[in-house]
Parts: structure tokens; C-alpha cells; sequence
């Protein structure tokens, strides 16, 4: 189980990574992210101040399975 917030999830076969918030004691699903527009757009949604400051820091995302910002398929 991660400590960050937020997880970027394996990339599945078909391409795109699934991006999760932990907040409020549950996990909310914010959809699946292409690219790290699509990514900072989730964020913002959530009301994540700065997303783009926060991508390449562990403390506040875990990129799970797969290299930092690859949204290929697996």
C-alpha cells in the first residue's frame, strides 16, 4: 500500500494508466489518464493545487508498474 495520495496505475495492455485519489479515508477513481496533460487535468479536477509540481514527487504520487510518465501499453 502506498503512502502517496496519489496512484498512477499499471499500464494495461490497451494503453493509458488509471488514476486514483486516496482522500477522506477511500479511494476515488479519477480516470484513466494518455499523457500528462490528461494527467494534471484529473488533478486539477480534485482540486490537487499545482498538479504539475507534484508528478515527479513520491511523496504525493506513486507511479506503479511501469516508467515515470509512460502511458503506452504495457
Amino acid at each position: 500500500m502506498s503512502s502517496a495520495p496519489i496512484v498512477v496505475h499499471r499500464p494495461p495492455r490497451t494503453g493509458g494508466r488509471r488514476v486514483t485519489v486516496h482522500r477522506i479515508g477511500r479511494n476515488e477513481n479519477l480516470g484513466t489518464a494518455f499523457s500528462d496533460h490528461d494527467l494534471v487535468v484529473f488533478l486539477e479536477s480534485a482540486r490537487i493545487s499545482d498538479p504539475e509540481s507534484v508528478l515527479d514527487q513520491p511523496r504525493w504520487v506513486e507511479w506503479r508498474d511501469g516508467p515515470v510518465h509512460d502511458f503506452g501499453a504495457a
